[in-house]
């Protein structure tokens, strides 16, 4: 059985969300953040990051969400959260991946750090225009690629649909996700998928 590392309202929802959709068997060991669990001893021999999530299966150890998604994927190929290896659209799949996680959550991540994440004394407020701009340039190249399509490669949900609404809610939350009607909507079919519930559950259960 696979072993999740997690902490709600984190990026470990995306894995937990992958792992609902696949319908796997998986245990979630809670990793309180807040109170310096990632950097104990015994978390970083799992991450030395000490960040969450991680992913334990037969003795692989993973971490970095959109690994950890596109494992499951790869892993429970009937889920249809990968497009098999090989193909165009496993090949757009991947460009999706990284487009999210190396331009559209970047700037979100710039501005959570000056608002909150960082030591006050490192912290420049002054950074947050020029973070929200790249992020609403990346946001026009999603919406683009999106277009009247359902998902991000079209009909079917996949793992980069996960890490692509999961960073747009994270953006709608910290209040820097412009009007979009394409976008509500894409977030509407995305963000009430009935595995988000039950992963947000999951999570909250561990947690508690």
């Amino acid at each position: 059985m696979m072993t999740l590392y997690g902490c709600p309202q984190t990026r470990s929802a995306r894995a937990a969300w992958a792992l609902e959709e696949a319908g796997a068997e998986y245990a979630y060991v809670a990793v309180d953040l807040m109170k310096g669990e990632g950097r104990a001893p015994d978390f970083q021999a799992i991450n030395p990051g000490g960040k969450v999530p991680a992913l334990a299966d037969e003795g692989l150890t993973l971490t970095e969400s959109a690994a950890i998604c596109t494992y499951i994927g790869d892993r429970f190929p009937e889920s249809g959260l990968t497009p098999p290896p090989g193909t165009a659209e496993r090949a757009k799949y991947h460009q999706w991946c990284f487009f999210v996680i190396g331009e559209l959550e970047q700037p979100l991540w710039t501005i959570a750090k000056h608002r909150f994440a960082l030591p006050a004394e490192w912290r420049v407020p002054r950074i947050e225009p020029t973070a929200r701009k790249e992020f609403e340039w990346a946001l026009g190249v999603l919406e683009h690629g999106l277009g009247d399509q359902a998902y991000l490669l079209g009909d079917g949900f996949s793992a980069a649909d996960i890490l692509a609404a999961h960073t747009l809610n994270w953006a709608r939350k910290g209040q820097v996700l412009p009007d979009s009607a394409r976008l509500d909507a894409y977030l509407e079919r995305t963000l009430s998928r009935p595995a988000l519930a039950r992963a947000r559950q999951r999570e909250a259960a561990a947690a508690s």
